[in-house]
């Protein structure tokens, strides 16, 4: 197999606060290879964002990354001067932000935004910067016509497509994805979904998918990363993740989504609520909401193991116990 394309390696970031620091990413590590899709899902206020955020070296005060390193296409971002970061950003990896509203500027029309991009990166003249700019809005099945409207005379579906469409402006490698379907009902998340794999399968860049809701890249990521409290507990293919999770954690998660097939089941929560980043327990920091705990758990924080092709963070999978 090819290098991957992105390699993070025990990335940490913290937060400025009054009590002390507060670790939102916890030597968080994966590879993710060029074509790849690969979501990332918990709760709010697990790191999955500060982390994204981290990875495009996006982050503002009181955030900051504190170690490991972020190596795309070769390059460690983290050593990389502002204006080679400049040249890296929208050309080889894009971000699509969470709120598309908030991302697109509301006093510019959609064909002026994608100009400024198409300026900034490239020497295009005027004619081929118009092409591309509908071209790009044609991809996500938005009417060229709509170069001329401001973001506010779009619906929410199609300002998230816009996003998407200056994302690829450029033909990046990387496409980051920060929860871009939660602002959207079920209807249009899942058209909006289908509309970026057929993207990815068309073009071949990768997607860095974040999101709180597993139902949303069942069917169409590659392999599924599960972040609890700063740290992934549970890493595999999508399907193998879906149909066997391992981790408690990531078990209650699927236990709490209705299923569109089979039997009708009870939902069940989660009971208790995450641990604090600041003063983190000293063991697995589920331990507290896990059923299955023993003293082993709560006194040794578990490690992230590979078995069978799958990456578990807890002792009792490792041993056998849970299955």
């Amino acid at each position: 197999m090819n290098a991957p394309l992105l390699q993070v390696r025990d990335l940490c970031v913290e937060y400025d606060t009054p009590a002390g620091p507060a670790k939102a990413v916890d030597h968080v590590s994966f590879d993710l290879h060029a074509g790849e899709f690969l979501a990332v899902v918990g709760e709010s206020g697990c790191g999955k964002s500060t982390m994204l955020f981290s990875i495009a070296q996006l982050l503002t005060a009181p955030a900051k990354t504190v170690g490991g390193e972020v190596l795309f296409d070769g390059a460690n971002l983290a050593e990389l001067s502002a204006e080679e970061l400049r040249r890296v950003r929208w050309r080889d990896l894009s971000v699509v932000m969470q709120s598309a509203m908030n991302a697109l500027n509301p006093t510019l029309s959609i064909g002026a935004q994608l100009a400024d991009t198409c300026r900034a990166h490239t020497d295009w003249d005027e004619a081929k910067i118009a092409a591309r700019s509908a071209e790009v809005l044609s991809m996500v099945s938005i009417d060229p016509t709509h170069l001329a409207s401001f973001p506010f005379q779009l619906s929410g579906g199609m300002r998230q497509r816009a996003m998407i469409a200056m994302a690829l402006l450029l033909e990046p490698k990387l496409v980051i994805m920060d929860e871009p379907t939660s602002a959207l009902d079920v209807v249009a998340q899942r058209s909006l979904m289908r509309q970026v794999e057929n993207l990815r399968r068309e073009l071949g860049f990768a997607v860095l998918f974040v999101t709180h809701d597993m139902s949303v890249v069942s069917h169409f990521s590659d392999r599924l990363a599960v972040m609890y409290a700063g740290q992934v507990v549970e890493m595999g293919s999508t399907r193998d993740v879906f149909d066997r999770p391992r981790h408690p954690y990531a078990h209650g998660l699927l236990e709490a989504f209705p299923s569109l097939v089979g039997d009708p089941r009870p939902l069940v929560g989660i009971p208790g609520n995450p641990p604090s980043l600041v003063t983190p327990p000293v063991g697995c920091r589920f331990a507290d909401r896990c059923e299955h705990a023993t003293d082993e758990c709560r006194t040794v924080a578990p490690t992230l193991e590979l078995i069978d092709g799958h990456a578990v963070r807890c002792h009792l999978v490792a041993k056998g116990v849970l299955q």
